[in-house]
């Protein structure tokens, strides 16, 4: 495997520390050299994720990256958005694994958790003995998590849980799932265990999409939780919606790394395919697409950089988050289209990513918050009225 140089036309590694840069050489390597050797016999199986690789990934610190303490690794946001990018690079499914594990898994219980459930899940976490999926998401409501049907009721010390979440990343390989629930106090997080009475997970079988992730349905049937198992530390949607800022952040770096992907290998192939007697790379429309690519991902990296820089500070809004995610997802799709395009027909089998890359780039523009969800979003956050 052909060792890969990244995408800095702007010299953005000098706006880089060393440990940005260590954070970023070191996960990069990781997916060249161990992870893409392997891809394709995952891709090929029908949602199969590389299990043998999660102790490296748990080694190199990428759980909860970003976290502090119980043995997280502590990185700024702009290292850790770095790690994204390089995850994704290697295929979406890998960012999501760590994504998953890290933002919506660890983050709503180092944020919101007990001190028991934090000393009792967040070393395991971090470590990956342990994988954590999380609920949100139900058969007949994805953007409109309010209407979410899973109830959670009182029952003398303890709660009873009934309802099914969908589209559950890590769902049946989960040691414990974080979900959310209406309940007559509003919406509450749960942590429920794998093998408590009550509690199914099943993978959701012939996906064209994040074919190398394991994608799952949970269901509750008067399942049966301690109030022990509940989220102190926050009630109402804040909480899941925390948690999907959280996520948007890492795919609006991930995504980037897809892209960056992608425009490498038809920049590499066009320069050695010979087309009418001459390279591809040497023919205009190429040419104007490459220059496309590279435009946007120089442009998606200064966005990136700065929410980074912003985050890092404090000073991060969400809608700031939704504009990233949305550019980011959108501009990158566009480049795997046109990566698909510029390889012709050998685009269309897995010898190139290109077509693996834009496949599974329509379920990154769909999941934490559509495009069109982002959009709303940001419109209202500059009209100050919600549309209809």
């Amino acid at each position: 495997m052909a060792d890969y140089s990244g995408i800095d036309f702007l010299r953005l590694d000098e706006l880089l520390s060393d440990e940005e840069r260590l954070a970023r050489d070191t996960v990069r390597e990781f997916v060249t050299h161990e992870f893409l050797p392997k891809i394709q016999e995952h891709v090929r199986q029908d949602g199969s994720f590389p299990m043998e690789l999660v102790p490296s990934m748990a080694e190199l610190g990428l759980f909860g990256a970003n976290l502090h303490g119980y043995g997280c690794a502590g990185m700024n946001n702009v290292a850790y958005g770095l790690v994204m990018q390089e995850l994704e690079r290697g295929d979406s499914g890998l960012r999501s694994f760590a994504s998953v594990q890290g933002s919506l898994v660890m983050f709503p219980i180092h944020a919101y958790g007990s001190d028991a459930q934090k000393e009792r899940w967040l070393p395991a976490l971090q470590s990956g003995e342990a994988v954590g999926c999380f609920g949100l998401t139900e058969p007949d409501f994805g953007s409109h998590i309010a209407a979410m049907r899973t109830k959670a009721e009182r029952r003398g010390d303890g709660w009873v849980l009934n309802g099914a979440k969908r589209w559950i990343t890590n769902g049946t390989l989960s040691e414990v799932a974080v979900v959310w629930a209406s309940t007559e106090e509003g919406v509450r997080g749960f942590l429920v265990e794998r093998g408590t009475p009550g509690f199914e997970a099943r993978d959701i079988k012939g996906k064209f999409s994040l074919r190398a992730s394991v994608t799952s349905e949970l269901f509750f049937n008067d399942v049966e939780l301690p109030d022990e198992s509940r989220l102190p530390g926050v009630g109402g949607m804040k909480g899941p919606l925390s948690c999907l800022t959280q996520a948007r952040y890492g795919i609006a770096w991930g995504a980037l790394g897809a892209a960056m992907a992608c425009y490498d290998e038809a920049l590499e192939y066009t320069k050695e395919r010979i087309v009418a007697g001459g390279p591809l790379a040497g023919k205009q429309l190429t040419q104007q697409k490459l220059v496309f690519m590279l435009t946007e991902i120089t442009k998606g990296q200064l966005l990136a950089l700065r929410l980074g820089r912003l985050k890092d500070e404090g000073n991060m809004e969400h809608a700031m988050v939704s504009l990233a995610k949305r550019n980011n997802v959108d501009i990158a799709l566009q480049i795997a289209r046109e990566a698909r395009d510029l390889l012709g027909a050998n685009g269309i089998v897995d010898d190139y990513q290109a077509m693996r890359h834009m496949m599974n780039l329509e379920t990154v523009r769909t999941y934490e918050g559509t495009h069109d969800v982002h959009t709303l979003i940001l419109g209202e956050t500059l009209t100050g009225l919600r549309a209809l």
